[in-house]
């Protein structure tokens, strides 16, 4: 139960800093970048100490993207990737929702903010195939590098990608039900799930062909 509770705490915990720091952004300024900037410090601390917890327990994916990964490298049961990803899902909605109701909106809401574009799914591909070779190429130096890669991976990459990297199919489910400036219309959910499958699959090929040692 350790592994399953870790992965369902630290999705929920995660979702909450997501959704809860753009909130709290809006709350106390109009400047976007300040927004955007504060956002995504919030989101890289998080990510730090929840893999510095957890890492021991779960791997700490918090992610089907990880999860899928780590099952492609023969490091995770076809049963670990099914709880996973169906715990990382309900826990990104409830996280969601708990953030929504810590600041005063309605539980659930439906997002009417669009992001759309080739632009946009190309850039989600870069920043899911980021992430994953960050997490690859940081694992030999031990989880305190890779929770500190990650967490100023997607710090940086929320800025610099017209995505804002979300990288994560469960948080781009969960963010679904928050009108705020986490949110995305449920029109573009599949589309940005799709590219960071794509993104899968080119960072697990680049890591396999050129980075893996052969036996």
């Amino acid at each position: 139960m350790q592994k399953y509770f870790s992965e369902f705490l630290g999705t929920f915990i995660l979702l909450l800093s997501i959704v809860g720091s753009g909130i709290a952004g809006q709350q106390y300024t109009d400047d976007q970048m300040v927004i955007l900037f504060s956002h995504s410090v919030v989101i890289g601390f998080t990510l730090i100490f929840l893999i510095r917890m957890f890492a021991n327990y779960s791997g700490a994916h918090f992610n089907p993207i990880v999860s899928l990964l780590f099952f492609f490298k023969g490091e995770l049961s076809s049963k670990d990737l099914i709880i996973y990803m169906v715990i990382q899902c309900v826990a990104a909605i409830l996280g969601t929702m708990f953030a929504n109701f810590l600041f005063g909106f309605n539980v659930i809401e439906i997002s009417s903010n669009i992001r759309s574009g080739n632009n946009i799914y190309i850039s989600e591909i870069f920043a899911t195939f980021g992430l994953l070779m960050v997490i690859l190429l940081s694992r030999a130096d031990g989880k305190n590098i890779v929770a500190f890669n990650v967490g100023i991976y997607i710090c940086a990459s929320i800025i610099f990608t017209s995505s804002a990297s979300f990288a994560n199919p469960v948080v781009t489910i969960a963010r679904m039900f928050t009108e705020t400036f986490a949110g995305i219309h449920p029109s573009t959910i599949f589309f940005f799930i799709g590219s960071q499958i794509i993104g899968l699959g080119i960072a697990y090929t680049v890591y396999k062909q050129v980075f893996e040692k052969k036996s």
